[in-house]
C-alpha cells in the first residue's frame, strides 16, 4: 500500500491512498483541475479512483467532490450528518453513499474505519485504511486529542496528523477573536503541541511514515513542526510535512 498528499492546508485538502491497481481519494478539496495535474505527477489515472471519502462539509474538504464524482463517475463516501449539512454542494454528484463511523467497512479492496473527531462540523470523521496488512491512519481537523482517538490511532504503519497551528503565533496573529478562539477550541484544529502530545502517548514502534499536515500558513512555521516532529517519533520513522501547493512524493508502507 502507497499513500500521497496532493495539498493539505485551508487552501484545499486531498490525500490519495493505493494498492493493487486501485485507489481511494481522501477529500476532495481542490478543483478538478487540479486534482487530474497533481495524479499526473503520481502516474496515477483519475479512473483508478474507487470513491472518495469526505471527513467532513468544510469546502477545504469538499469544493471539488462532486464535479470529480460526475466526470469520472465515482461515488462518494460519507458520514449522514455529512451528508445533511453539506446540502446541495453535492447534490450533483454521480453517487453518495453514507458510511456508518466507528464500522470498518471493505471498499474497493481496502478496510476503511471512519473514526469520529472533535471538529465544528455536522458528523466529521477522519480514517483509518488498510490493505489486510498494512495501515494507514488520517487525523487532521479534530480540536483535541480523545482517548479513543489515542486508541484508535496507535500501532500504525503510516499516520497522517495535523499540525495546524502554533499557539503563539495565533494569538499575535491578525485574525478577529472569534476566529481564533474557534481554531484553538476544543472543535477546532490540532496545535503542534497536541500532535505532538498524541505521539508522545501512543505506541509508534512499527510506525513508517509520519507525515505532519494541515499547518496554518499564517499561524506556524515549518521548522517549528519539524524540530517537533523530531523530537517526538523514533528515527526509524520516515517523515515530511505536507503542503498546500504541492505534491507529496508516493509513501510506500510495504518497504
Amino acid at each position: 500500500m502507497r499513500f500521497s498528499v496532493l495539498g493539505s492546508g485551508s487552501g484545499g485538502n486531498a490525500t490519495l491512498v493505493a494498492h493493487a491497481g486501485e485507489a481511494l481519494l481522501i477529500d476532495c478539496g481542490l478543483s478538478v483541475r487540479q486534482i487530474e495535474r497533481r495524479l499526473a505527477q503520481l502516474e496515477c489515472a483519475p479512473h483508478a479512483i474507487r470513491a472518495v471519502l469526505l471527513t467532513h462539509e468544510h469546502d477545504d474538504h469538499i469544493a471539488g467532490a462532486a464535479a470529480l464524482s460526475r466526470k469520472y463517475g465515482i461515488p462518494l463516501l460519507l458520514s449522514h450528518g455529512t451528508r445533511a449539512a453539506a446540502g446541495e454542494r453535492l447534490a450533483a454528484a454521480h453517487a453518495l453513499e453514507v458510511l456508518e463511523p466507528e464500522c470498518t467497512t471493505a471498499v474497493a479492496g481496502f478496510a476503511v474505519t471512519p473514526v469520529l473527531v472533535p471538529h465544528d462540523a455536522r458528523e466529521p470523521c477522519q480514517f483509518i485504511i488498510g490493505d489486510g496488512c498494512r495501515r494507514l491512519g488520517i487525523l487532521t481537523d479534530s480540536g483535541h486529542i480523545t482517548p479513543h482517538l489515542e486508541r484508535e490511532f496507535a500501532h500504525l504503519d503510516g499516520l497522517i496528523l495535523e499540525f495546524n497551528h502554533d499557539p503563539g503565533l495565533l494569538a499575535d496573529s491578525a485574525y478577529p477573536p472569534a476566529l481564533k478562539a474557534r481554531i484553538a477550541g476544543p472543535f477546532g484544529h490540532l496545535s503542534n503541541a497536541q500532535a505532538a502530545g498524541l505521539l508522545a502517548r501512543i505506541d509508534t514502534a512499527g510506525l513508517r511514515h509520519l507525515i505532519a499536515a494541515h499547518l496554518s500558513e499564517n499561524n506556524n512555521r515549518v521548522e517549528l513542526v519539524a524540530d517537533l516532529v523530531r523530537a517526538s517519533v523514533p528515527a526509524s520513522v520516515e517523515w515530511a510535512i505536507a503542503s498546500q501547493h504541492s505534491v507529496l512524493p508516493w509513501r510506500y508502507l510495504d518497504h
